[in-house]
Parts: C-alpha cells; structure tokens; sequence
C-alpha cells in the first residue's frame, strides 16, 4: 500500500507546474502581507508586481527539472521531501524573476512575455521609460532574489533532512547564483569588448544560461534524492548539453523568431552586440571564404541599436547564406542526442526518466519555421536582403573547424 507521501507525490507528477504555483502563491501570500504592512507604496509598486511577474509567465521549466531530476533518481516519496523539493523549485522561479527584470534593465528591452517589461511598467507613473523605471526594476530583482533565498533557508522547515543532503543544496545554490551572475556580466562585457570569438559566446551561455536553467536544477533533485555521484554526474552532463541547446536555440529565436509567439522584438541581441554563438560563427566561415562583404556586414550591424528593419534582413541573410544557422540546428540536436545518451548511461526510474526526456528535447528541439525574413540559402530574399553578400558556405576540413562546446 503506498504510503501517504508516495501518493501526494504521484499527485504533483501529473502536473508539476500546477503544484509550484500552488507554493508560490501560499509563499508570495505572507510576503506580499508583510510588504503592505512594512509600508503602503512599496507594496503596491515592487512587491505586488514581483509576484505577479513570478505567478504569471513562463513554463516552470526549471521547477521540472528539479522535480523530474529527484524522481528520476527514486526520491520524492519519503515523508516531507517533496514539500521541501517543491519550495526549492520555488525558490528558482524568484530567482528566474531576479534575473530577467534586470536583464531587461541591462539589455533596456521594453517587453517581456508581450508585456512591458517590469523597469517600463515601474516608470510609466512616474514620466515613462527613464531612471526612475529602471532603479526600481533593480530593486524589485534584488526583492525576487532575497525571497528566493528566505524560501531556500525556510524550505528545511517542512521535513527532516539530513545534514549532508542540506549542505549540498546549500553548496549547489551558491554556485548557482554565483555562476548566473558571471555569465549575465560576461554577457555585457562581450558586448562592450566587440568579441567575436565562438568560445567565448558558449562560456557566456553556459554560465548564463545551461547552468542555472537545467543543470542545476537537476543536481538539486538529485542532492534531495541522496542520488551516487555517478548518477548526479550523468544528469549534470545532460543538463548540460540540454542547456547549452537551449542558449542556442534562443539565439536563434532572438534572430529569427517571431515577436508575437516570442513576446519580444526580434533582433535585440544583435542590435546589443551580443556575443552568440550563431553570429560569432557566421562571421568565422565569412572570413574564412573570403567574403569580406559579409564580414563587413555583420561588423557594422553587430552593436548598431538604430539597426532597422531592411538591416536586419541583410543579417538574417548572411546567416543563412553563410550556413551559420544550419550549422546551429546540427548542433542543437547533437547536443540534445548527447543529453539522452547520458541520460541512458545510469539506471534512473523509468517514468521519470521518459519525462525528463521530454523536457530535455522540449527545451532545444522547437524549430525556427521559415519566414519572410529567414530563408533558406538558395532561395532568395526580399529585396536588398542580400545586398552586399555572396554566397560563402564556407570549406570543410581544416580550412574551418567549429569550436568544440561539450
């Protein structure tokens, strides 16, 4: 006979998102009573729009990893563990919210999930988009990273959990913050520096994004499952071969993607200058085919925020005819076949292991659909796509060797 514990965990299985929200809404709750009685204002202003940026938006994907990682290695079923596994996934949700207010400041992206991102919606009382907006969206970020880390600390209250377990949460959180952090400043000093280089655009997205987004959910499940090092060791790789896919194909959707089912403008990151993976290699086969048109091209449109829109076209266009983005989609599934082969090298419960499948596909393996502004090479363009451009797939062999990235 199951016992309770195994029944209320088989109950989040069925829909593990439903089950976090459930958490946050109970957590956010008293903060939000605690805000209001702190004071009035700020608690209208900050808290209310933190939590309600927290509760509404996103897919709890890395809420999943974590509960999918601790089934996945047998856990979930003992009295309390998946109560306090559920406050840990909440916990990562704030931080999530932490993360893309003040990447929105960062980066000043107006929209987020087709709404104005939060520094817009601080400011628009108080005279628009200015400083105003966007030191408030600061606070409200380091707001979301506080709770994130109380709930961590609270998240013991709800069970007996071993020392050595507690530590290596504790352990794997610290890293993960640190490593969010490293990666967001990596991020604006490749675009304040120009880089260019393959390498350093995949270390940016795997501190930024790999690590915290799927690794290290995992490896938080399977610390609370008490999981070998073996088996942890299996999961990170997979996580992170999964969460580099994953940085890849937002490059993509950032480049390609359309702003209605993305809920952002298409384009930001190259008009930022950011150091992707998928320009840095475009601009890699451009030089190494002797097309300096394209070369040229992508140099002057990489960091130029009055990009227009016939501009990015051109882009768009060298990317394709260069054979960057095909080579990108290659990658994704290399990766993502990787993250199953790991996944397969430990024995792992198969329920939860055919559903961390899902996630680990799920995360990387939605193709950019062919539109006005992204064709395929040979096909053509609109007008003046591809002024200034050949066609430059660049040589195989030695001539150019894609960086190595797992």
């Amino acid at each position: 006979m199951p016992t309770g514990a195994a029944v209320a965990a088989r109950r989040i299985d069925e829909d593990v998102p439903a089950a976090v929200r459930r958490v946050l809404e109970e957590l956010l709750h008293e903060r939000l009573r605690e805000c209001a009685a702190l004071d009035a204002t700020f608690g209208v202003d900050v808290a209310e729009r933190v939590a309600d940026f927290t509760l509404n938006g996103g897919k709890r994907l890395r809420a999943q990893f974590l509960w999918w990682g601790l089934r996945a290695c047998g856990g979930g079923s003992g009295a309390g563990t998946a109560d306090t596994a559920l406050r840990l996934a909440a916990g990562l949700e704030l931080i999530q919210t932490c993360a893309l207010v003040h990447d929105d400041v960062m980066d000043d992206s107006p929209v987020r999930r087709g709404r104005p991102a939060l520094h817009i919606a601080l400011g628009a009382p108080h005279g628009g988009d200015g400083p105003f907006g966007r030191a408030a969206a600061v606070l409200a970020g380091d707001l979301a990273l506080s709770w994130a880390d109380d709930v961590v600390a609270e998240a013991w209250d709800a069970a007996e959990v071993a020392a050595d377990v507690r530590a290596r949460v504790r352990s794997l959180w610290r890293a993960m913050r640190t490593e969010m952090v490293a990666g967001q400043y990596l991020d604006l000093h490749g675009q304040v520096t120009g880089s260019r280089a393959a390498s350093t655009a995949i270390r940016t997205a795997t501190l930024k994004s790999a690590l915290y987004s799927v690794e290290r959910p995992l490896a938080l499940g399977a610390a609370l499952a008490r999981a070998d090092e073996r088996t942890s060791g299996a999961l990170c790789s997979a996580g992170r071969c999964a969460g580099i896919a994953f940085q890849l194909r937002d490059d993509l959707l950032g480049i390609f993607g359309d702003p209605r089912t993305m809920g952002k403008p298409s384009g930001d990151d190259v008009r930022d200058g950011k150091p992707t993976y998928l320009t840095a290699l475009a601009r890699a086969r451009a030089e190494v085919s002797g097309d300096r048109a394209a070369a040229a091209l992508l140099d002057s449109a990489l960091g130029n925020p009055g990009l227009d829109e016939e501009g990015l076209e051109r882009v768009r266009h060298v990317l394709v005819e260069t054979g960057a983005r095909d080579l990108v989609e290659t990658k994704i599934q290399r990766l993502v076949a990787s993250a199953h082969r790991h996944l397969t090298s430990v024995p792992l419960l198969p329920q939860a292991e055919g559903r961390l499948r899902e996630l680990l596909g799920a995360v990387a393996t939605v193709r950019v659909p062919p539109t006005d502004h992204a064709l395929h090479a040979g096909r053509g363009g609109p007008k003046n796509a591809g002024r200034g451009t050949r066609t430059s797939q660049g040589p195989a062999g030695a001539a150019f060797r894609e960086e190595t990235i797992v």
